[in-house]
């Protein structure tokens, strides 16, 4: 979460340079996102950063858990 997660970024941005691939990051999945409200700053920064839109997010520990991001159920969250 926070600077971890934009070091974590910045470092595959470079290792995607560095590996002469040209393309940049296309989308984001954030994991662990089952606590909304501790991760919305770091995902805001992130698509800011990059221009790249959160793809999916993690709630769980399996792949099924991996799900498209509802920018809906996000706010709903963040104001209940």
């Amino acid at each position: 979460v926070g600077n971890d997660g934009m070091d974590q970024l910045e470092m595959f941005d470079k290792a995607l340079r560095s590996g002469g691939h040209r393309r940049k990051i296309d989308g984001i999945v954030l994991t662990k996102f089952d606590t909304v409200s501790d991760k919305v700053g770091a995902a805001l920064t992130m698509t800011h950063l990059t221009g790249a839109p959160v793809v999916f997010c993690g709630t769980g520990q399996k792949y099924n858990h991996l799900k498209k991001l509802s920018v809906q159920s996000v706010i709903k969250s963040l104001f209940s």
